[in-house]
């Protein structure tokens, strides 16, 4: 048995009234693998916490199998939980804490028919006797899932379970965690700050940041066509490039964009995405370029959507089976602030009688929803660029992802065409405008 669990506009608040989940609504169906996905301190642990039943929702409904949910015990919901520390009890050995659940909802039944089968389908028949302290990390983890599976739960509810272990051992329980869920056919909701993971986990990646759902879709879909900077900028390695430009659309001339000392000529004629940037003349825009979007190459050998700019090089990353090449455009990145960080507490607002108008108080509130700016654009487009990058800034503006063949140092300037077709472009607010969100391309095409 599995179900559907169901949030609308769900809300939850701790001192001072800082919402940590403001309005969250999101559908998962029966059976769905879905990541909630975000930086450290986005709520993405409450929301899962307020499925399981242990965080009171203070606004918005819990639906399961579209029954009203919000009041119902954890033990009513019949869902199994996986947490990041493992959560064995140290004096028990791996078959009284797989079978303590057990022991507990059925007092009386024996439990180890159902210990002995999922111990064989996890692959520790051999621990059944170990305590946890005679257990590697792995182990332990796989114990902590056994306990769960054992249960039969309507869903699993995974809280980082994988982020204590190390690297090669996590991508080995990836791989498990994603044939037994599939196996078993139990909608899971799984919580991590790593992307790799819910890209190559989840049938749908829902992305958080500051509390507030940013985007919900297939991991193609939110990587291919992010709906803000901060999805854009957060899930993809390396980190998509954005750079400041601004719109230049003559009437009796091309459209270009201008990077600062170079510009990105948009290939004629102009598809019906680029003929909408025209109401942006004049106006600071973030162009998102992936790394895969840039190639090194002459300007002969341009194909048809392909333009030509030149980098200097700064550095060079060699991955052995590809090369990461930070280059200097002499374009100015955009910064988005606070990506790996939590929402700002807000400061203490004193009630006075001069606080301002309803309206005035109505924008404020409207402020904190959207969970504070996406991006931020410091300065005029035409300012001289800063003289040395921020600290903790990579080297370079631009980051292009090529084969080992190229011999590259630092300080050529090379030649690089730029794919027109796979270009983002983003208001000064960081919400996506090219392609136009209300025309969404087949990713087929």
């Amino acid at each position: 048995m599995t179900r559907a669990i169901s949030l609308h506009d769900v809300s939850k608040a701790y001192t001072r009234g800082v919402r940590v989940v403001d309005r969250f609504s999101l559908d998962i169906e029966p059976g769905e693998f879905l990541v909630l996905l975000g930086p450290s301190g986005c709520g993405k642990s409450t929301v899962l916490r307020m499925i399981a039943g242990l965080e009171d929702i203070d606004e918005g409904e819990l639906l399961l199998d579209g029954e009203y949910a919000n009041d119902l015990l954890p033990a009513a919901r019949r869902m199994a939980m996986v947490f990041q520390n493992f959560a064995l009890y140290p004096n028990m050995t791996t078959r009284d804490n797989i079978g303590f659940p057990l022991r507990i909802e059925a007092p009386g039944t024996d439990p180890c028919p159902r210990v002995d089968t999922t111990a064989r389908m996890l692959g520790i028949e051999d621990l059944l006797d170990r305590f946890p302290a005679q257990l590697s990390g792995g182990e332990r983890q796989r114990v902590a899932m056994g306990r769960a599976i054992a249960r039969h739960p309507t869903a699993f509810l995974m809280d980082e379970p994988l982020s204590n272990l190390d690297a090669k051992l996590r991508n080995h329980l990836r791989a498990e965690i994603s044939a037994l869920t599939r196996e078993l056919g139990v909608t899971t909701v799984y919580v991590t700050h790593d992307q790799a993971e819910a890209m190559s986990l989840g049938d749908r990646v829902a992305v958080m940041r500051g509390g507030v759902l940013q985007q919900v879709g297939t991991p193609r879909s939110v990587y291919a066509l992010p709906r803000n900077v901060f999805a854009a900028a957060f899930i993809g390695t390396p980190r998509i490039n954005l750079l400041r430009g601004v719109v230049r659309a003559p009437l009796d001339g091309a459209m270009t964009i201008s990077l600062g000392k170079q510009y990105l000529r948009l290939p004629e004629p102009l598809t019906l995405d680029h003929q909408l940037l025209r109401v942006q003349q004049g106006r600071e825009v973030i162009v998102g370029l992936r790394s895969e979007a840039v190639r090194i190459a002459e300007p002969t050998s341009a194909r048809p959507g392909e333009v030509h700019i030149t980098g200097l090089v700064e550095h060079v990353e060699f991955q052995g089976h590809e090369v990461l090449v930070h280059f200097n455009t002499g374009s100015r990145p955009a910064v988005v602030p606070d990506l790996e960080a939590p929402r700002p507490v807000p400061p203490v607002r004193r009630r006075r009688r001069d606080a301002g108008n309803v309206l005035d108080r109505l924008r404020t509130r409207a402020g904190a929803l959207r969970a504070g700016p996406v991006v931020t654009l410091e300065h005029p487009a035409d300012a001289a660029p800063d003289p040395a990058p921020p600290e903790g800034r990579l080297p370079g503006d631009l980051i292009v992802r090529t084969t080992p063949d190229f011999d590259l140092r630092h300080g050529m300037q090379v030649p690089l065409l730029v794919d027109i077709a796979h270009l983002f472009v983003f208001d000064h607010h960081g919400e996506r405008i090219c392609p136009d969100p209300a025309r969404l391309p087949d990713l087929e095409e």
